[in-house]
Formats: structure tokens, sequence, C-alpha cells
């Protein structure tokens, strides 16, 4: 079955359900709004609708002086003059009045042009102010522009873009209803006009370890003047990723203050990102300095906040990796394998895990199920001799994935269980490494794993609470090997929920949470566990740089025919619903509302109406 056949059949199977939950009507409405962005929605899609705008307007003539001022800090350096005037007019259109922008202009004698249109709008509107600057590179020339600023908040935004004519509002309003010190948009790209954008760039909320491996947060970031003093403002060490440097340097020194600080996310597009040949916008190799700035950008962070690893270039130009000191001794793993029959599946598992795994301490616990087949049991009688620190325990009663992994918990040693199918199998050997690496970082609790299915497809990339309805997985049936929506596919992230297929747990969570739900026998009990752990304070995390092949379904079969299964199957939707409620479930802090929950490719949502 092809890839988009798969899609349209989970669709199909998606449209039924709805309709059977919620009724025909919302059904038919969700189609049409999916029909018209599918086949005509692409002209201005992000902006807001004219009467919005004029809402806007109206509701800031009233309030704004209440809102904070917002100093929006611009170096100019050769700026083509219709890039300028464009740029100048989407400040000067914005809804909300509070702003104030901040041009220093750094261009040599060639290029007078830029110096003279900044000044005429200077003279025409007080809340623009021009310097003439040497050029000291974009860090120092960006400080010069926050020397000059008078806004409590700060912006950064180049010279050759241009903002959404409701940025100010928005952030604004938000920092004034919050008083947030940080706050970060959506953006989009663009080529010759904002009324039709190549792309949008739909982003989670704050995830820390998404923000090591690559600059997500972008455009627009406005955070208190006040902040960026304190962290010393843009360091010309880090050009090049002066801003990503910025961001994380902000973070840490808000959570220095409180631990539990973190960036707001206002999930609107409110900035539009230029695509030209000298651009970021356009990739890294415009300008091939960025990674390297990058990378010290993140080593830099390491060593404030006290973590130990190797930053190494990622997988794809713009992102890194961060290769985690163990901790010394090593911490045992104990590896729970619940098996029923199947030795085949079983045997692959066991050898590929002893065969190529790097990482030495860990211990193996076989779950024995209920197996019929005699051969079974002699299989089980071999595996001391042929796996050490390997053994069987046997489990009575009828299946329920959960209470089987509980049992198995109860013979671990290890400070880490790592939950494992036996239909998987090893791909790499520094899988374990790296799954233990990033679960042994602070405030870290559960990791996941990239898994293939045996063609090289994606099975398993992180779980995304919300798609279907329920949850889904991130990049399902994508190729191998892809960078997938915003490098999400290449990079270490935060994720609500991982597959209990091969997830590894500080022992002390799964004990601290009880463990895995036993009212939810086979569906989501993975996903309850992983939203359980979250609502405790520890936060899930999957790499792709562990990577492992997948079966899939090779031990209990389907559920789409079988009666008593989707029974079972339906209870269980309904318990995930009651115990963290159906809106929490629908709206995942590490996805967006922007995008599809129809489809698990992170393709933008039909309708868009909460950018409208």
């Amino acid at each position: 079955m092809s890839q988009e056949t798969k899609r349209i059949k989970e669709l199909f199977g998606y449209a039924r359900t709805l309709t059977k939950e919620q009724g025909l009507g919302v059904m038919a409405a969700r189609a049409a709004g999916f029909f018209k962005r599918r086949f005509f929605g692409k002209r201005a899609r992000y902006l807001p609708a004219k009467k919005t705008l004029e809402a806007q307007r109206a509701e800031a003539a009233q309030s704004a002086a209440n809102w904070p001022t917002i100093s929006i800090l611009t170096p100019l350096y050769n700026t083509p003059p219709r890039f300028l005037q464009q740029f100048l007019d989407s400040v000067q259109a914005q809804t909300a009045p509070n702003w104030q922008l901040v041009l220093v202009d750094a261009s040599d004698s060639a290029h007078a042009e830029p110096g003279r249109l900044a000044q005429e709008r200077a003279a025409q509107d007080s809340r623009i102010l021009y310097r003439k600057i040497g050029n000291g590179g974009i860090a120092a020339n960006t400080n010069a522009a926050a020397a000059l600023a008078g806004g409590d908040y700060l912006a950064l935004a180049d010279h050759d873009d241009m903002l959404a004519p409701h940025a100010v509002f928005c952030m604004s309003k938000a920092l004034a209803e919050t008083g947030a010190d940080f706050a970060y948009s959506d953006e989009a790209l663009f080529e010759k006009t904002p009324r039709r954008p190549r792309v949008g760039h739909f982003k989670p909320d704050y995830a820390p370890e998404y923000l090591m491996a690559v600059n997500y947060i972008c455009h627009l970031a406005v955070f208190r003047r006040s902040l960026y003093e304190a962290v010393g403002g843009e360091r010309p060490a880090c050009d090049g990723a002066q801003d990503h440097d910025l961001f994380l340097r902000l973070i840490d020194e808000m959570q220095r203050r409180d631990p539990a600080a973190k960036p707001l996310h206002i999930p609107q597009v409110l900035y539009y990102w230029r695509v030209h040949a000298a651009s970021t916008s356009g990739g890294t190799a415009a300008k091939p300095y960025v990674e390297a700035a990058a990378r010290k950008a993140v080593a830099d962070h390491l060593a404030a906040t006290g973590r130990h690893g190797t930053v190494e270039p990622g997988r794809f130009p713009g992102t890194c990796h961060v290769a985690w000191d163990l901790p010394d001794p090593q911490p045992l793993v104990s590896i729970l394998i619940p098996n029923k029959d199947h030795t085949d599946d079983l045997e692959t598992c066991l050898h590929s895990l002893y065969a190529k795994t790097t990482y030495e301490n860990f211990e193996v616990i076989v779950i024995e199920n209920n197996s019929t087949d005699p051969a079974t049991v002699d299989y089980y009688k071999k595996i001391p001799q042929r796996y050490e620190r390997a053994r069987v325990v046997g489990y009575t009663g009828g299946f329920n994935f959960s209470r089987i992994n509980n049992f198995g918990r109860k013979y671990a040693n290890g400070s880490y269980l790592l939950l494992l199918n036996n239909d998987v199998e090893v791909i790499n050997g520094d899988w374990l490494s790296q799954m233990v690496g990033e679960c042994s970082q602070p405030g870290v609790g559960i990791c996941g794993a990239m898994l293939y299915y045996p063609d090289d497809t994606i099975q398993h990339a992180g779980i995304i609470t919300g798609l279907g309805g329920y949850a889904g997985h991130s990049h399902k049936y994508h190729k191998r090997g892809g960078s997938g929506y915003m490098f999400r596919l290449a990079t270490v992230q935060d994720f609500s929920a991982v597959t209990a297929a091969c997830l590894l747990v500080r022992t002390s969570v799964f004990d601290a949470v009880h463990g895995l739900d036993e009212k939810l026998t086979v569906a989501y009990n993975d996903v309850d566990f992983c939203l359980r752990v979250r609502d405790a304070g520890w936060r899930i995390v999957w790499t792709p740089y562990a990577e492992l092949y997948h079966h899939e379904s090779k031990s209990r079969g389907s559920d789409e025919k079988d009666p008593a299964k989707q029974a079972r199957f339906a209870a269980e939707h309904d318990r995930l619903y009651a115990v963290h409620g159906k809106e929490n479930v629908l709206h995942d802090p590490y996805y967006n509302p922007a995008l599809s929950l129809d489809y698990e490719d992170f393709r933008e949502s039909g309708d868009l109406r909460h950018l409208k």
C-alpha cells in the first residue's frame, strides 16, 4: 500500500469516527475547510480579515496606553531600497500604536539610499529613530540599536523582512496580560509579497531540547529590555547565530531567577521572512559560518548550565547534536520484553541487542505471557546460557500490556527501565547510549527512539496527542533519512508522548506515577503514561539517534474487524479523555493549532480559523 493510499484510508477512517462522535455537520465543515485550504486558500491565508484588523485598531485605541511599548531593533547594511521601503511600510501599518523603530545604519559609502529613506520616515514619524554607525557586525550593530531604544520590550527584525500588521497588537497585548519576559510567534516565508506566502513555520510551545538542536524560535521574538541588558546583549563571538545564542542566554537568565520560567509562544504568523539569495531563510548555505557559531552558542549554553556533552554538527545544515557525557559509572538499564511465542521475533530482537549494543550495563527480563507453543519453553531454557544477564519471568493472566510491564518491573534492578517490544530490532550500536544520555539530563524523565518499518519508512518519531482525535505518530510513513517539518525528523525533540515499543524511563519516575494504567490493556497506555509523567513535571524527549526496526503488530494482529477489540478500543479512547481531558488531549503543546489533526505529516490545517 502506498503512502498516499494509507493516508487516504486513515482520513476516511477519521471522517467516519468524527461523524459518529460529533455529527455529520462537524465532519462536513471540517471537510469543506480542508478542500478550501487544499485547492483555493493560498492567497493571504495567514493574514487576519480586514474586520479583524479594524477591531484591533479600535481596541488598541482604547487599551494600548496600558500595554508595553516594543522597540524594534533593525540594523541596516546596504539594504535594497525596495526591501527597506516594504519593511518600513509594514511597521507603520501596525494596528497598535505602541511601537518604536530603531534603525542603525552601517551601510558603506556606496549605499546611501537606505539612510536617505530611513531619515525621511524618521522626519515624518516620531516613533522612528535613525542613527548612522560604523559597521561592527550584526551583534554589535544590534547592541548599538538597543542602547538607543526606549521601549519596555525589544524585538529583532531584519532590514529586508516584513511584520504582519497585527504583530505589535498581539505581542504587546499578550505581554500585558501575562507579564512574560520573553515571547515568540510563528512566521512565514515569502518572496514578493506576504499575501502570497511560500510556507508557514508553525512552531511548538517552548521546547528546550529542540531549541538546542536548532533555532526554531527565530522570528518574531520579543523580550524585556532589562533581561537583554542583564545578559549583556548579543555577542559578536556568535555572529551568524547571534539570535540563537541570545535566546539561550535569555532563557538561562529567566530560569536562574525562576526555574519554572519559560518563553511564551503566540501561535500567530506575526513575521514574514523574505527568501532571497543572501538570506538564511533559504538555508544556511548562504552563510556557512552560521553552523560553527550555532555550535559555539550551544556549547556555551551547556557550560553555563553545568551540563556536559560534545556539540556536534547535526544531520542537516543549521542543526546541532549534543552527544551527552554518560554518567560514571554507567547506570544499569533493565530491559523489559513481553513475549508470547513468536520466538523468531524474540531471537531477532535479542541477537541484535547483544550483537550491536555498545552500552554495556544492561539486563534483560523477558516476561513470558501465556505461550502455547512447546518450542517456546525450550527456547526460554537456553536464554540465560546464550545471553548474559538475561532471564525469563512468568506472568499469568489475560493479555494486558500495562499489567505485564508492571509485573516485569518487580524483577528489575536498574535505575532505568527500557520497555521494548519483542518485534524490535536494533540498528545502530550506540542507540542505548544516546537514550541514556538524553534521559539522564536534568528534568527529563522519558526518552523515545526512532522506529522504522522494515521497508525503511517511519513508524514512530514521537507521538502527537490530538492527531485523529486521540494520538498519532509524527511523520508516519515518511521515508528514512529526511529532515521532516522544520528539521523535526532530524533533531532531538520535546514531545508529549513516545511509544512504549521502545521507551526508556527513570525507574524512580515509573514508580512515582505507579507505572502503566492497567485499565488501558492495549491502546494508549504509553500515551497516558507519558502524559502522567509530563503532568508530574518531567519532560519527554525523543531522539533520532537511537534507530531500530519495528516489525509492528506481529504479536497481536489487527483490531479493525473484531467487534470485541473494537469495543475495547472505544473504551480506551474514552478513558484517555476521562483521565486527561479532551481539550488537553486535542491541544498538544509541542504541536501547533495551525497544523492538521487529520494527517501525521505536519501539513497545514484545512481552515486556519485560529489565525483569523
